[in-house]
């Protein structure tokens, strides 16, 4: 169930080597720093101090979920597979962890023996939707890179023989290094030939922009962050700046839910308090979508009865 283990280990470490013709590079970079944002979403208390608040989201996010079980006497949050004999909702019963640091290996009884605590509620994580955008993100950055080296050339030369290739190289080199360029002899202009080209980069530039735009913003829109992206070219008023509000939330809410029940199960079976909340910009963005949407019903109230009172 959203078995994707491998990604954990790929996104941890320094890139020195940028590239923007290495696709694999680009992904992962992008889907890194996404991590680091979405590592914020949620504020702990009360967490242990064998479980990190940095691990147990990377777990969570990048695999779909984890358990909490006890090694040793004190508390993990350990990443396995699921298995057993379903129950009646046809939901794994066993979690199988095998840890080599702590020693540990162990098929456990969820629920007797261990919690675990999805990600969401198909246990799918966040990395399929980082791979959607990431990889529509890197083919653009690439297409919209090509496009900006393309501008420098406003024509096609070429040359018929070498004698006048070479003339038609110093030529330009001397007008890149700042000098006037000088044409020796008349089989230089009668040789070389000249093709405009890249009349259309402009218009294609301003789509790929656009179109990185609307990537980031529904990345960001999808994660419960309020990127509105404006393809009217022109203002927008607060109502159409707020008509995506609706979509924010849902997916966020739904992973905050399934921390929420997960560690009130923890805190059942281990006797612990541990709590989780919404954090950072998301925790501000919940309060000024509510906000937004306590104000027209106010303003109904207000305007009845003020229709009352007129009677």
């Amino acid at each position: 169930m959203g078995n994707i283990g491998k990604y954990f280990g790929d996104y941890l470490g320094i890139c020195s080597d940028f590239s923007l013709t290495n696709k694999k590079m680009i992904i992962d970079t992008h889907i890194n720093y996404m991590l680091n944002r979405t590592n914020e979403m949620f504020r702990y208390e009360g967490l242990p101090d064998t479980i990190p608040k940095r691990n147990i989201e990377l777990l969570i996010q990048t695999h779909g979920h984890c358990a909490i079980t006890e090694v040793n006497g004190d508390l993990y949050a350990l990443y396995g597979s699921m298995g057993g004999e379903p129950n009646p909702y046809y939901m794994p019963t066993r979690y199988i962890v095998a840890n080599p640091a702590l020693n540990f290996s162990k098929d456990l009884e969820i629920g007797s023996e261990c919690v675990v605590i999805p990600n969401d509620s198909t246990y799918m994580g966040l990395i399929p939707l980082f791979l959607r955008y990431a990889h529509s993100l890197c083919e653009n950055e690439i297409s919209l890179n090509m496009a900006s080296i393309n501008t420098r050339m406003l024509s096609l030369i070429s040359a018929g023989d070498d004698r006048t290739k070479e003339a038609g190289e110093k030529y330009l080199k001397d007008i890149v290094s700042g000098k006037l360029g000088v044409i020796a002899e008349n089989v230089f202009l009668d040789g070389i030939k000249s093709q405009p080209y890249g009349t259309t980069q402009t218009g294609t530039l301003t789509s790929l922009i656009e179109y990185e735009q609307y990537l980031r913003a529904g990345w960001f829109n999808d994660l419960g962050l309020n990127a509105n992206y404006n393809m009217k070219r022109e203002s927008i008023n607060s109502g159409e700046s707020q008509l995506n509000n609706d979509m924010l939330m849902p997916l966020v809410d739904n992973m905050l839910e399934c921390r929420q029940d997960a560690l009130e199960s923890v805190n059942k079976l281990y006797g612990t308090n541990i709590s989780v909340k919404l954090n950072s910009s998301w925790e501000v963005n919940e309060k000024e979508i509510d906000m937004d949407l306590k104000e027209p019903q106010k303003e109904t109230e207000e305007g009845e009865e003020n229709g009352t009172n007129e009677d």
